[in-house]
């Protein structure tokens, strides 16, 4: 109940901090503009505090902390005053609409470039593209990739850290031809080109991860593998497993990385498994005790194979060798630049699965719904203040491209109608103004029941 507690929390508090700037982005513009705002609301519902300023603007915070909205004198949706005719939203000229509409997403966008420049002030590290392991018989290995070789390039792009090679690699989702990596033994200047034949690749995987799923670890030093959630309806559950217990060994094997033991707990559906496991006295970290818990795990059907599952959520303990880190600094000017890349970066890769999901190169089951956005700013909290700061930027990102897409209700749709008005040189008339909005509304309702049935969905 706890971690339920703190995981809505923090959702609460991202979702608090993207909804008040996006809306601030409206509401000072508005006000620039000579707009009246007759309110501005964080939540939707009963007010539980309010005030109002020397504008006349009542500022809201109400019960329901699922979005919010700037409400301002607009002669749509209801009589308007005489005297406050010429400070509406409605008679402004058609370039004021469309910077008012625009800054809400330019707003999120502006908050992400900040967060990552405050980031970036610490120096960023990263892990170079050494490859540890090639998983047998995987397409890595049948292209030719061994353990030691480092990837210095994928299809023209340089990379010279993990992250980059798993951006690059997300462009390929959805492709059948050739992946052509560009590698480099150690101690070694050639460089091999080494192709990578794919078809389709990944188009029906609900939680693509293009590395793994290439066959392809990273140079790590694997340290112990700790239980981070439990299902508490779950076999895991049941037999005493617990968050935040160490998982030493299973079926007498000793743990050495999270594929081994998922492939042993996939392949004893209906029967006992063994494991050692070691649990933290109270708040003490230095304490442990070490127990043997047997769980059965239950049989259920995953990508049509019969697999045993826990109930459990692993989180693997690594650390990667010195010699593989590559670590930047950033002066205060410096940093400036690299914000800038990474969100245009994160708002490119964001445009991109949109534009897969809808190509069909994606699976429309890799949506996420409030659960998974809240659950993920839970953990994020959880792992350190830098993650949580740096998911906040994320979905920011994520805020401003999914309200500049071209769908009434949306700010992009309104800024459709703006651009056809003035290529026409009259407002789009109102009842196919009424009919897009409704189309839109049922749009975006059917996918945040899809993208929530999702959440609910995915194994635990």
């Amino acid at each position: 109940m706890i971690d339920i507690l703190i995981t809505a929390f923090y959702f609460v508090v991202a979702l608090t901090v993207l909804v008040g700037i996006h809306e601030f982005g409206h509401f000072w513009v508005a006000r620039r503009c000579g707009v009246k705002v007759e309110q501005f609301s964080i939540g939707f519902g009963k007010p539980l505090v309010s005030w109002r300023d020397r504008h006349g603007t009542d500022f809201i915070f109400a019960a329901i902390p699922l979005g919010g909205y700037v409400k301002m004198v607009d002669e749509r949706v209801g009589n308007v005053e005489e005297e406050d005719v010429p400070y509406a939203f409605t008679s402004k000229s058609p370039l004021q609409r469309l910077a008012i509409i625009s800054a809400g997403p330019v707003a999120n966008f502006l908050l992400a470039i900040v967060v990552f420049w405050m980031v970036f002030l610490g120096g960023e590290r990263g892990i170079a593209p050494v490859i540890g392991e090639v998983e047998p018989k995987s397409i890595a290995q049948q292209a030719g990739f061994e353990s030691g070789m480092e990837i210095l390039e994928i299809d023209g792009f340089s990379t010279t850290t993990w992250g980059d090679v798993s951006r690059r690699l997300f462009d390929f989702i959805g492709y059948s031809g050739r992946i052509p990596f560009v590698v480099t033994y150690p101690d070694s200047t050639i460089r091999y080109e080494v192709p990578v034949e794919v078809k389709d690749w990944l188009v029906t995987s609900e939680s693509p991860v293009p590395i793994r799923d290439l066959g392809l670890m990273p140079s790590i030093i694997f340290e112990s593998l700790i239980i981070s959630a439990v299902d508490e309806s779950g076999a895991g559950y049941a037999a005493g497993l617990r968050r935040d217990q160490q998982i030493l060994s299973v079926n007498n094997q000793v743990v050495t990385s999270v594929d081994q033991f998922i492939q042993v707990i996939s392949g004893s559906a209906g029967r006992a498994v063994t494991m050692d496991v070691q649990i933290k006295l109270g708040d003490n970290k230095d304490k442990f005790v070490e127990d043997k818990i047997v769980a059965t795990p239950k049989s259920v059907i995953r990508d049509g194979e019969q697999v045993g599952q826990l109930g459990i959520q692993l989180r693997p303990l690594v650390t990667y060798p010195e010699s593989m880190y590559r670590d930047l600094d950033y002066t205060v000017m410096s940093a400036l630049p690299r914000a800038l890349e990474e969100t245009a970066d994160t708002s490119l890769q964001i445009i991109k699965s949109i534009g897969k999901l809808f190509a069909g190169d994606l699976s429309p089951k890799t949506l996420s719904g409030p659960i998974t956005i809240a659950k993920v700013a839970g953990d994020t909290a959880r792992s350190g203040f830098d993650n949580f700061v740096r998911f906040i930027a994320i979905l920011s990102i994520m805020l401003g491209v999914m309200n500049l897409l071209p769908i009434p209700v949306l700010d992009g749709g309104h800024i459709v109608y703006i651009i056809l008005e003035m290529l026409k040189g009259s407002p789009v008339s109102e009842s196919v103004q009424v009919a897009g909005y409704k189309i839109g509304f049922a749009m975006l309702m059917g996918l945040m029941f899809y993208a929530t049935f999702n959440d609910l969905m995915r194994p635990f």
